[in-house]
């Protein structure tokens, strides 16, 4: 905090000790029913903050999730924009993708490809992307563990954007090594 916010604060400070005073004279013959109310808002105003708080907790849980059968067939529920959208362990590290068939190869965001350890100070950034948002340079690199619901594949090619995308895309390279992919009205099912 620099002078000017410690001097703010102080202000604020002494401008509510002033309203808090002329309350407490202006009311003194009502000082119980004047602490029932001060009481009231204090609950009202803890309740609001712990109601956000669990909504912060449930919001996670109530968004649909990715099944994983044992027999390597995977299904992801559409979100409630109308996308597949999959949780996939690169390098050990939990990164969202979109699942785009209209995108060639698997693409991470500049922030995703940095969560999962890909050392990003000397990649080359020689290759172009055409993206819904424009044109975007990328560098390839090779992820050394990609596993969706327990299957795992190993020293794939991917490329990283310079730009940060909205967000990381499973394309085509990713999608064709499955035996099936199936899309129904709510839901993507990949077989291997």
């Amino acid at each position: 905090m620099d002078e000017f916010d410690t001097g703010r604060l102080l202000y604020l400070v002494v401008l509510l000790g002033a309203l808090v005073f002329y309350t407490l004279i202006a009311n003194r013959r009502a000082m119980g029913q004047m602490l029932r109310h001060l009481v009231l808002w204090a609950l009202l105003f803890i309740g609001v903050l712990a109601g956000y708080a669990l909504w912060q907790d449930l919001v996670p849980r109530l968004a649909p999730v990715q099944i994983t059968h044992g027999t390597g067939v995977i299904e992801i529920p559409k979100t409630r924009g109308g996308h597949f959208v999959l949780t996939a362990q690169v390098n050990g590290v939990p990164i969202e993708f979109l699942v785009d068939t209209g995108a060639t190869h698997v693409v991470l965001s500049h922030s995703d490809a940095e969560k999962s350890g890909i050392a990003l100070d000397n990649l080359a950034y020689t290759g172009m992307a055409q993206t819904a948002n424009g044109a975007v340079e990328t560098a390839a690199v090779n992820i050394d563990t990609l596993n969706v619901g327990g299957v795992q594949d190993n020293d794939m090619r991917a490329y990283v954007t310079k730009g940060d995308l909205f967000g990381s895309l499973l394309g085509m390279s990713y999608l064709q090594r499955y035996d099936k992919i199936e899309i129904t009205r709510d839901k993507l099912i990949l077989t291997r």
